[in-house]
C-alpha cells in the first residue's frame, strides 16, 4: 500500500501544484437476527485509494480498488481537474497528532461465534419474560485503516476498531404493533449487553397499556434517543459550514449571537477516547479537536473542512469526512451537550398532561434546515399527574428546533447519556410543543 501511494503522489505531483491520497482499508462484519432467529453472517472487506489534486487552481478528483496502476489514478484526476471547483485552501503540513484511544485488539480478533453466542442470549433474555415476542439483533465488528499522505508533507495513518450491538423487540396483539429498540457503540470495549436487554424490557412494561391523549399544545419530555430522532439532524446541518457559507443554514451570520436558550452549551469533539466518532485527525489531516458551537446559548462556531473554511475565511475545525467515492465535506464527530439540574423525576413532577417521546418516524420530512419537524411518535408515553401512565398510538409531535430550544426550553436533564457512540445528551424537557392525536 505504501509504495502504490507514494508513486501516487510522486507521480501526480510532476503535473500538478499539490496533491494528496487518502487510503482506506476496513474489514467490517456484521451478524444480524431476525425474528429470534439468525438471519445472516458476513465478512465484507474495502480496500482503495482516492487522489485530490490541486491543478491550476482548481480541484481534480478520482479514485479506485485497484491498486496496480498508479498512472490511472492520477490521469483520472487530472481528466476532471479543469471542471473542479475552484481551490480555496493548502494542503496542511501537520505530522504530529495526539495519542488517542481508538483501537482495542480485544475488538479486532472477537471471534464471529462469540458474536453469535452473544445475540443468542440477549434474545434468550428478552423472551424470557415475554415468549411471544419477537426479538432482532445485530452486531458488528469493524477494524479501519486510515492513511494520508499529501504534497506539504503533512499526513499520517492510525487503525481503528467499532463493536456496536443494536437489540429490536417486536410485540404484535391484534391491531396492536410494539416497536422498541436500542443500541449501542464503542472503539474499545464490547458495549454493555445487559444494559440493552434491561432498556428494552423496562420500555416494554412502560407500553403494556395504551392510553388516549389531548390534541393542542403540551409540555413535551425527548429522551436522548428521541431527542436524536428529532431534532439532531437540524443543528448538524444549521452547523455545517457548508450551508453556511451557502447562506442556507438559519445560523449563518449569527455568529455572537443569542440564539438558544443561555442555559445551552453543545460541542463537538473529535478526542473523546473510545467513542466511534473520534480520530487522531480528520480525512484531510487536520488534527481533531473539541469545538464548542453553542456557549451559553450563543452561536460560538462552525464545523468546516479546508475547502469551506477557505471560502469562509476560517480555519479547518478538524471535521472533514469523506469516503473512496466522494471528495471531503463537513461532517461531525461526537456531539456533547451539557447536563443541567434538573432529575427525570423533577421534570415528570411538574406536568399535569403531557407527552414523553423516545423514539419518532418521519420527523425529518418537513424544512429540515429551517429547523422545522413533524413526527410519527413511534414509541412515546403519556405523562398524566407527574406519572408515566402508559403508550400513546397514533400521535404526532411539531414544532421547531430553533424555537423550541430558545424560548421553550424548560428544563435540561442533570445527566447526560450517550447514544450510540456518537452524541451523549441528557432528557430535555421543553415548555410547549405541538401534539396531535387521533
Amino acid at each position: 500500500m505504501d509504495a502504490f501511494l507514494n508513486s501516487v503522489l510522486e507521480r501526480a505531483l510532476r503535473r500538478t501544484e499539490a496533491a494528496e491520497v487518502f487510503a482506506l482499508v476496513s474489514q467490517e462484519t456484521p451478524v444480524r437476527f431476525e425474528a429470534n432467529r439468525l438471519k445472516s453472517l458476513q465478512t465484507r472487506e474495502t480496500r482503495g485509494v482516492a487522489l485530490r489534486v490541486i491543478k491550476d487552481g482548481r480541484i481534480g478528483f478520482a479514485s479506485t480498488t485497484r491498486l496496480d496502476d498508479p498512472q490511472d489514478l492520477v490521469d483520472s484526476a487530472l481528466e476532471v481537474a479543469p471542471f473542479g471547483a475552484e481551490a480555496r485552501f493548502e494542503f496542511p503540513a501537520v505530522r504530529e497528532y495526539a495519542e488517542l484511544s481508538v483501537y482495542d485488539p480485544a475488538i479486532a480478533d472477537l471471534t464471529i461465534e462469540k458474536m453469535v453466542d452473544a445475540g443468542k442470549a440477549m434474545i434468550a433474555q428478552v423472551r424470557e419474560e415475554t415468549p411471544d415476542i419477537l426479538v432482532g439483533a445485530e452486531l458488528r465488528r469493524e477494524v479501519t485503516m486510515i492513511v494520508i499522505h499529501n504534497s506539504a508533507g503533512g499526513g499520517g495513518s492510525y487503525h481503528q476498531t467499532a463493536f456496536s450491538a443494536a437489540l429490536s423487540a417486536n410485540l404484535v396483539r391484534g391491531t396492536d404493533i410494539l416497536d422498541v429498540y436500542e443500541w449501542a457503540e464503542s472503539s474499545c470495549g464490547l458495549v454493555d449487553f445487559d444494559s440493552l436487554v434491561r432498556a428494552v424490557m423496562d420500555k416494554i412494561r412502560l407500553a403494556e397499556r395504551n392510553v388516549p391523549i389531548s390534541t393542542g399544545q403540551m409540555p413535551v419530555i425527548f429522551t436522548p434517543k428521541g431527542f436524536a430522532m428529532t431534532m439532531l439532524e437540524s443543528l448538524r446541518l444549521g452547523f455545517n459550514g457548508k450551508t453556511v457559507v451557502e447562506g442556507a443554514s438559519p445560523l449563518a451570520g449569527k455568529l455572537g449571537e443569542q440564539m438558544f436558550d443561555s442555559r445551552l452549551c453543545l460541542w463537538d469533539d473529535g478526542q473523546v477516547a473510545e467513542s466511534t466518532a473520534s480520530a487522531p485527525f480528520d480525512d484531510e489531516g487536520v488534527p481533531t479537536r473539541r469545538t464548542f458551537l453553542i456557549d451559553q446559548g450563543k452561536v460560538h462556531a462552525f464545523l468546516y473542512d479546508l475547502q469551506t473554511a477557505g471560502k469562509a475565511g476560517a480555519r479547518s475545525t478538524g471535521n472533514a469526512t469523506r469516503s473512496l467515492s466522494s471528495p471531503p465535506s463537513p461532517g461531525t464527530h461526537a456531539w456533547l451537550i451539557g447536563p443541567g439540574d434538573a432529575s427525570l423525576d423533577e421534570m415528570l413532577s411538574g406536568i399535569n398532561e403531557g407527552l414523553l417521546v423516545d423514539q419518532t418516524m418521519g420527523a425529518w420530512a418537513g424544512n429540515v434546515i429551517g429547523g422545522e419537524f413533524s413526527g410519527n411518535v413511534h414509541l412515546g408515553y403519556k405523562i398524566e399527574k407527574g406519572e408515566l401512565v402508559g403508550r400513546v398510538k397514533d400521535t404526532m409531535v411539531t414544532g421547531n428546533v430553533y424555537t423550541a430550544l430558545k424560548e421553550g426550553l424548560e428544563a435540561i436533564g442533570d445527566t447526560a447519556y450517550w447514544v450510540g457512540g456518537s452524541l451523549r445528551v441528557p432528557h430535555l424537557m421543553f415548555k410547549s410543543l405541538g401534539v396531535a392525536s387521533k
